[in-house]
């Protein structure tokens, strides 16, 4: 695949399959993390442009490998009613989708290798290790998701890899590589930077709920049911509130902490569109308005705590 040698329309079918819409989740525990570092008092510029481009490119492999992994196994078949998908339509071939995984799977290596020269250099040795594994883990994790022969989410296991790799993974490691301390504590924002990412994953299990049991995809939703699935929606947003109000309520020094609040009436409003909506393929609009309220979270929380240390 030449970036180069692509027409407009190419270009734009390239970047559909990429999915930039989910982009701003990916960012949002790169922000959280960076942000409570900048607000304990360790920031690199460096460090940070690094994680972000990994944290997008990973983004970018998962929505790839979906898009091909979905073909494959069938999720994406021709009654599905959500988004047309890039090999599902025929407008990419799965071979052509492959090579894409690869090149960018070949990225996402090489910019992580440089975030880790750049945060430990060439002595920290165990900490550099640790983070070959944890990305090692992470490439996986993105590929695998609906691709290969047991592609986990489609026994119902995406939350857990989405709770673990956009929740704890994302902001203990992007707060430990500016700062290389760990803080059992910060496990409790971590969640809930993770919970609201599960949160998003949810409303599009729940939009696709009827094509996925049609082909076998047994998400949380389909083995729920949608009333159930409802339900377990509210518990997420729920939670994850709670977990951000304890971090603060155990640090608590300025008002500012609770700056994250804000973004409550945006998660009551998509839960209500959520156990409203019977409509299922509709839900469009409110998938990309939780990926950017948890995007508004991990950005009000780390401000909060960074007008608390400074004011």
């Amino acid at each position: 695949m030449s970036v180069t040698g692509l027409s407009p329309n190419r270009f734009s079918i390239w970047l559909s399959a990429a999915r930039p819409r989910t982009l701003p989740l990916a960012l949002a525990c790169i922000i959280l993390g960076t942000g409570l570092a900048w607000a304990y008092g360790s920031f690199r510029w460096t460090v940070t442009l690094f994680c972000v481009l990994t944290a997008i490119l990973l983004q970018i492999l998962s929505n790839l490998a979906n898009d091909y992994g979905d073909s494959l196994h069938g999720a994406d078949h021709v009654e599905r009613k959500g988004p047309k998908r890039a090999v599902q339509s025929g407008r990419v071939t799965p071979a052509a989708m492959r090579r894409a995984i690869v090149l960018i799977a070949a990225l996402t290596i090489l910019s992580g290798l440089l975030l880790l020269w750049f945060a430990f250099g060439r002595d920290a040795f165990s900490s550099t290790l640790l983070f070959v594994l944890l990305g090692g883990a992470a490439i996986g994790a993105a590929i695998t998701y609906t691709a290969g022969r047991l592609p986990y989410g489609y026994a119902g296991l995406g939350d857990i890899a989405v709770l673990i790799f956009f929740g704890w993974v994302g902001v203990l490691g992007s707060y430990f590589v500016q700062t290389g301390r760990f803080d059992l504590a910060l496990f409790l924002p971590a969640t809930a930077c993770g919970l609201l990412a599960v949160a998003v994953l949810n409303v599009n299990n729940i939009r696709d709920l009827d094509s996925d049991r049609v082909a076998g995809k047994y998400s949380i939703p389909v083995r729920l049911g949608l009333r159930h699935a409802r339900v377990y929606h509210w518990l997420l947003l729920g939670l994850a509130l709670l977990s951000a109000t304890v971090y603060v309520w155990l640090n608590y020094t300025s008002p500012w902490q609770f700056l994250y609040l804000l973004v409550a009436p945006l998660l009551i409003r998509n839960g209500l569109a959520i156990s409203r909506t019977d409509d299922l393929p509709t839900l469009n609009p409110w998938l990309k308005q939780m990926s950017l309220a948890a995007l508004a979270f991990a950005i009000l929380f780390s401000l909060g705590y960074g007008l608390a240390a400074v004011l």
